[in-house]
């Protein structure tokens, strides 16, 4: 059997119901709870209080238990290229109300319905190569300043999306220090093999999101064919660190994907 380098956790949506009833239940299930968090006029906010934030802070000592923090807006300057963008303004609110949680890792979109993205092997006009550029250094600044409020680059994770373009993307990377989260579902949703990225990023990796697709992304694991799902959980098993999210919205989807992750352990691990 392997012994398993990282730390294995769910979210704080696997119940429909507030964020501390559903740590309190996953806390002796899971290594980490990735909080997602929200603040918007048709929801209201999920940030949580002083009271809260003491009983999960407790938790987490009670437990060995960490945290992930998913925050709630794809990242993007303002048009004056000034951080007083709504999802710049909401991310500091985000990071100042949990920092007494010491997390892990800050899960962070970048805006990439506004970059200028051209298909793969399209090539790009002038104009197009110009506003490249523009997205690129306000994407870079826009984690330059998420960094300085976490106070740690590295525990800034840039999350790779259905959208995402590893050409546009990666010259954003190259200039600030983040680190990377990976989302094995979005590459399956877009029918591709998450292996290569997987090894590509492996050193700047930090936090891997895995869940089932099908109509809709983050479904069960159960859903995942073994000849997908297996060569996956044998390179996380053998090289991933830091935190594996089963990355699911629901408890029969968290329950079935952490069987479906134990059947996936037992069988590499009878083929080692």
């Amino acid at each position: 059997m392997f012994n398993l380098p990282f730390r294995l956790g769910a979210t704080s949506y696997t119940w429909p119901d507030d964020i501390l009833p559903n740590v309190i239940q996953l806390a002796p299930l899971v290594d980490d709870v990735e909080l997602v968090l929200f603040e918007s006029d048709e929801y209201g906010s999920n940030l949580p209080d002083k009271d809260v934030m003491a009983q999960l802070r407790q938790l987490a000592q009670t437990h060995d238990l960490t945290y992930t923090v998913h925050l709630p807006l794809d990242l993007r300057l303002s048009d004056d290229d000034s951080a007083r963008h709504p999802s710049l303004e909401k991310a500091r609110r985000v990071i100042e109300r949990t920092q007494s949680l010491e997390p892990f890792a800050y899960i962070v979109h970048l805006d990439g319905k506004n970059a200028p993205l051209s298909p793969a092997g399209t090539p790009r006009r002038a104009e197009d190569e110009s506003q490249l550029w523009r997205w690129q250094s306000q994407a870079a600044r826009s984690l330059e300043q998420v960094a300085a409020w976490a106070g740690d680059a590295q525990r800034v994770c840039v999350e790779n999306l259905e959208s995402y373009d590893p050409a546009a993307f990666a010259p954003v990377l190259d200039q600030v220090a983040v680190s990377r989260c990976v989302d094995v579902g979005h590459f399956w949703r877009n029918k591709l093999d998450p292996l290569p990225h997987l090894r590509e990023w492996q050193a700047r990796t930090r936090v891997v999101h895995l869940h089932g697709v099908g109509e809709r992304d983050h479904q069960s694991l159960a859903k995942v064919p073994a000849d997908l799902l297996d060569p996956v959980v044998r390179h996380l098993a053998e090289n991933a660190r830091g935190v594996v999210t089963l990355e699911v919205f629901g408890a029969d989807d968290f329950f079935s994907s952490k069987q479906a992750w134990e059947a996936a352990i037992q069988r590499i691990s009878g083929k080692r």
